[in-house]
């Protein structure tokens, strides 16, 4: 018997239905363990051999180029994954072999041998594509009919993401810096595989939503076919012929960039015009998806042609923000490392106790509660997995209080180099409601402007650390600057996200006609991918830049290519006005 959407809605917690919250503690714990991983990948790969707590002292070009080809394929794979959930597998088995390949992954890089760091990697990478495009589809599918209700339960949903981001990288990233890498990597894998088993016993909740699909009979379409007044367009053999060099340029790209880096391994060792094989390859990608686009956009009627081009220059500049705002896992870790004066005594590291204190334990109480009120909902239906998911928060608090008790211990505290990145999620959830509420007002700017502002606000906080690394020396490999720059900086990062990162997926379902969307959803995806990619890219010479330029010419670089990206956005606002005909 097919299950109704308003069945969801019997049992509920806090206005919304129980399998909402389910699906927010399993993601919680997807991104405890990305973020939990991703925050000391990086410091630990680059790590002195020698001490306490010995890294692999990789260079920082190929730390952060594997980290760059990593995220990269993170952003890519959900297409592939996606797709099989939608047509042969199922949401709900998608995010459970999703999560099962991710708990593989984090458990192969426990084990710090780099064959298994590349094993760990790629079934995170594969873990990924199963799992993050089909919690949003089973929420999508949750509430339809109830549209009224989306909107406050994706932002339920999106204080999941961040509550996971938040605590994994507290966590995993305290327990790896202090305790052990491996404990780090594996503590991220046991939650992960909590997540996958809280979330597999309580598929009760959810009925027949996200079930295998039935197969449809599929009528093949001419090539001239037209769909109301609308005629189709078709791919011609030239667009297949783009779409095949971008695939494989954009391939040997991701694969020879790490692999020169890492292992001196020249896949294709030429120079063409001055550029390796790496940069020609990446090149050849970025100027045949150009053409891909110069050529079938045009095809189009008109105004589908313009919101679609509309929505292609909404991808240029969300690219250049990744590209600034990712350094956050790359070269910021490695700035907070070598810069930032992370040792504090008397009066002062008793405040940032306190501190650390109140951030860490407020949000886990909140979450402890929305937990309490599942399980008052819930405890009959899904007894197992709930037994599942009190054990895990068990362990989380059992893990805090005694971070508490040794931190409090010590008359001396050194701020793991880690705890800054914590700082994003703490601030999206302080002023996210802020931000809602200036959307839903009559005061909401336009795309343009909210993508410069974007652009530009987060250029401010590189700005700040510009502005403190100007007493660097040139070639200076440490130095002691005040932790005031990091926090501003990660301030100022957050809200510039806050600007321009929730106005991708709504301008997409916004311009973008329904027959469209997987194409573009394509395009969105891969212009984070290429985003994440070049970060990394350009993060990894932060070194190099800093012996012969001054760390402050590198973190100036962030800052005047935004602020101009920003005011161009500004000066197109009326030509985007008139290509999105009347979409606001």
């Amino acid at each position: 018997m097919s299950t109704t959407t308003d069945e969801f809605f019997k049992d509920k917690v806090l206005g919304h239905p129980a399998g909402l919250f389910v699906l927010f503690f399993t993601e919680m714990w997807e991104r405890f363990s990305y973020y939990g991983m991703r925050a000391i990948l990086v410091i630990f790969l680059t790590g002195a051999l020698l001490g306490e707590n010995p890294g692999w002292e990789w260079s920082t070009q190929a730390a952060l180029s594997l980290l760059g080809t990593y995220a990269m394929l993170v952003y890519l794979t959900p297409l592939l994954g996606g797709w099989l959930a939608d047509n042969k597998i199922g949401y709900k088995m998608a995010v459970v072999i999703g999560a099962l390949l991710m708990t593989l992954g984090h458990a192969s890089m426990a084990l710090e041998t780099p064959t298994f760091l590349y094993i760990g990697i790629a079934f995170l990478i594969l873990g990924n594509g199963f799992f993050k495009p089909n919690m949003t589809s089973i929420i999508s599918k949750m509430y339809e009919g109830h549209d009224e209700k989306k909107d406050g339960a994706y932002n339920i949903f999106y204080m999941g993401v961040n509550a996971g981001a938040f605590l994994g990288i507290m966590l995993c990233g305290w327990v790896g810096e202090k305790v052990g890498w491996s404990y780090g990597f594996g503590l991220a894998g046991i939650f992960m595989f909590l997540g996958m088993l809280q979330f597999y016993f309580a598929q009760p909740l959810f009925g027949n939503i996200g079930n295998k699909p039935e197969k449809k009979s599929v009528e093949k379409i001419d090539k001239n076919q037209v769909v109301g007044d609308i005629k189709l367009n078709k791919f011609t053999s030239l667009d297949y012929i783009l779409i095949a060099i971008f695939s494989l340029s954009a391939l040997i790209f991701i694969i020879n960039d790490p692999l020169s880096k890492i292992g001196d391994i020249q896949s294709f060792n030429f120079t063409v015009a001055g550029l390796g094989d790496s940069l020609f390859f990446a090149l050849l990608a970025a100027i045949t998806f150009i053409l891909l686009l110069i050529v079938r956009l045009p095809r189009y009627q008109k105004i589908e042609r313009d919101r679609m081009i509309a929505f292609a220059i909404f991808c240029v500049f969300t690219i250049f923000f990744w590209a600034a705002f990712e350094q956050a896992a790359g070269s910021l870790p490695l700035y907070t490392r070598d810069f930032t004066d992370r040792i504090l005594e008397g009066g002062a590291a008793t405040t940032f106790k306190i501190v650390d204190l109140i951030v860490t334990v407020v949000p886990l109480i909140i979450i402890t509660y929305v937990l309490l009120s599942l399980f008052k909902q819930t405890i009959k239906r899904i007894g197992l997995s709930n037994i599942i998911l009190g054990f895990s928060f068990l362990i989380v608090w059992a893990i805090v209080i005694y971070k508490l008790y040794i931190e409090f211990q010590s008359t001396e505290t050194e701020i793991p180099v880690t705890w800054f990145a914590i700082l994003n999620s703490l601030f999206i959830i302080m002023f996210a409601p802020l931000f809602t509420k200036w959307w839903d007002s009559k005061y909401n700017p336009p795309a343009a402007v909210k993508y410069g502002l974007g652009l530009i606000i987060m250029a401010i906080g590189f700005g700040f650390l510009a502005f403190a690394t100007t007493s660097v020396p040139l070639g200076a490999e440490t130095a002691k600057l005040s932790i005031i720059w990091l926090v501003l900086a990660y301030l100022f990062h957050t809200l510039g996200e806050l600007c321009l990162s929730p106005m991708g997926l709504s301008y997409l379902s916004k311009l973008v006609p329904a027959r469209m969307i997987a194409f573009m959803f394509g395009v969105y995806y891969l212009s984070i991918a290429i985003g994440n990619k070049m970060a990394h890219y350009l993060g990894g010479d932060i070194e190099k830049i800093s012996q012969e330029s001054g760390l402050s010419y590198f973190f100036m670089i962030f800052t005047i290519v935004p602020i101009v990206l920003g005011l161009i956005s500004f000066a197109l606002h009326p030509l985007l006005k008139k290509l999105m005909h009347g979409v606001k």
